[in-house]
């Protein structure tokens, strides 16, 4: 019986993971599944970096442009969505490419998640007016208080995150962390993690780039369309919200424009903090060596 596998590819924003993936997939004879959170919705294009048509006819693309803005969405589908699409694949393809740089989306797939109780809409809500109101000391000092264990693992500048635990902790009179059993799933398919980056110069370089592109591909005028929604969770994203600032009268463009690069920077040594973390990830440097995978 031949074995089924699932290489994962991982690396931060704007490292060239798209394009690697492309060449693994084609080498394969493979699809791709994508684990990019901000990929996953259907309105965006511009601004998440999606693959081009180009990119998706060359090799077919899963989970890009699946979902909507306006839908409620979260790691714990995904990896059951995501698990029965790989697993369909393995019907047809002895290999198939995972990437993204979503790492707890990810995570999520190959080990298995927790299931936490239903999010509260109200409880969100006044969350959220907390955090835009008075900022993220709030939530830190908060969750501080009702949960100390999660409080000292979680990135306590990541608001989502805490707007999260929190809404467990309000609800159910519980600390978040006694739901976090980290019960790794085993699966029945081989799982090969491969990371790609670059230096830390090389990487900035890229990232302007890219944020140099967007801006002259047209994302003012995709970010300005969905500025009536820019309260959705799927619009607090790099690249939409810096130019929300703009809109609204804060930042004058080139501010902005450079926010989004500074943003962006900072996202992605978030990445690799969370990647560096899983020691099963084999890693290519690629300003010097090309990914080898057999």
């Amino acid at each position: 019986m031949i074995n089924k596998r699932l290489i994962v590819l991982v690396g931060s924003t704007a490292v060239g993971k798209t394009k690697k993936a492309i060449e693994l997939a084609k080498h394969f004879e493979t699809e791709i599944v994508s684990a990019d959170s901000r990929q996953f919705y259907k309105e965006l294009k511009i601004g998440v970096a999606s693959p081009t048509m180009e990119e998706q006819r060359e090799v077919r693309h899963h989970f890009v442009g699946n979902i909507s803005i306006y839908d409620s969405y979260n790691a714990a589908t995904y990896a059951t969505e995501a698990l029965q699409t790989v697993e369909h694949l393995f019907q047809s393809h002895n290999t198939v490419i995972l990437t993204g740089g979503s790492g707890m989306y990810i995570k999520a797939l190959c080990d298995g998640i927790d299931l936490m109780p239903d999010a509260n809409p109200q409880i969100r809500e006044e969350l959220n007016q907390i955090f835009a109101e008075q900022g993220i000391k709030p939530l830190q000092e908060e969750l501080m208080n009702r949960d100390p264990q999660y409080y000292d693992i979680v990135d306590t500048n990541n608001h989502i995150r805490l707007i999260r635990a929190l809404e467990v902790c309000r609800s159910t009179g519980k600390p978040y962390s006694s739901f976090r059993r980290n019960t790794k799933t085993k699966h029945w398919f081989e799982i090969e993690k491969v990371g790609i980056l670059r230096s830390r110069e090389s990487l900035i370089n890229r990232i302007n780039l890219r944020v140099d592109d967007m801006i002259a591909e047209g994302l003012i005028d995709e970010a300005y369309r969905f500025h009536n929604v820019k309260h959705l969770q799927a619009m607090n994203t790099v690249g939409y919200k810096e130019l929300f600032d703009y809109f609204d009268q804060k930042t004058t463009l080139e501010k902005a424009i450079e926010n989004i690069k500074t943003n962006t920077r900072q996202y992605a040594k978030r990445q690799m903090t969370w990647f560096r973390k899983d020691k099963a990830i084999r890693w290519f440097d690629l300003d010097k060596e090309d990914i080898y995978v057999d």
